[in-house]
């Protein structure tokens, strides 16, 4: 998955029913997000990128040029993300966290997971702190 370059239009863009913490504080920790794994290519930033993808309902660019729709990072649903499919989307990853034994495709994302359940938490249930240190005044 790629890195991609943020721009004001992206964050206008950002459904306002999506997210349940101010519209600013989500942009911010895509922001963050993105630059981070753009650093550091880790599961656990790529988790935080994808949540933030798919509930801003952004097109995603590949090097390629090949677009697509961002997609449910846990169900993989397509389309836009909305309430229902938000809510969905937090409890699948929270019984895949609770699942026993593990399946190995989590196993081999190390942080991945919980990093996709602490941006819902967060996000969506106004629960607990965003998933990474987010400046006070990112600039994009």
């Amino acid at each position: 998955m790629d890195s991609m370059e943020l721009t004001g239009r992206d964050f206008d863009r950002i459904p306002r029913g999506n997210v349940r913490v101010p519209v600013v504080e989500f942009a911010r920790l895509w922001l963050a997000a993105e630059r981070q794994y753009d650093r550091e290519r880790t599961w656990a930033a790529l988790g935080v990128v994808d949540v933030c993808r798919w509930i801003a309902c952004a097109t995603v660019r590949l090097e390629t040029g090949r677009t697509f729709l961002a997609y449910a990072p846990i169900t993989e649903r397509t389309g836009l993300a909305h309430e229902e499919t938000i809510e969905a989307e937090c409890l699948a990853a929270q019984r895949l966290a609770l699942r026993r034994p593990v399946p190995s495709y989590v196993a081999n994302r190390p942080g991945w997971l919980d990093s996709i359940v602490a941006t819902l938490e967060w996000a969506w249930h106004r629960s607990g702190v965003p998933p990474l240190d987010v400046p006070a005044h990112s600039q994009g």
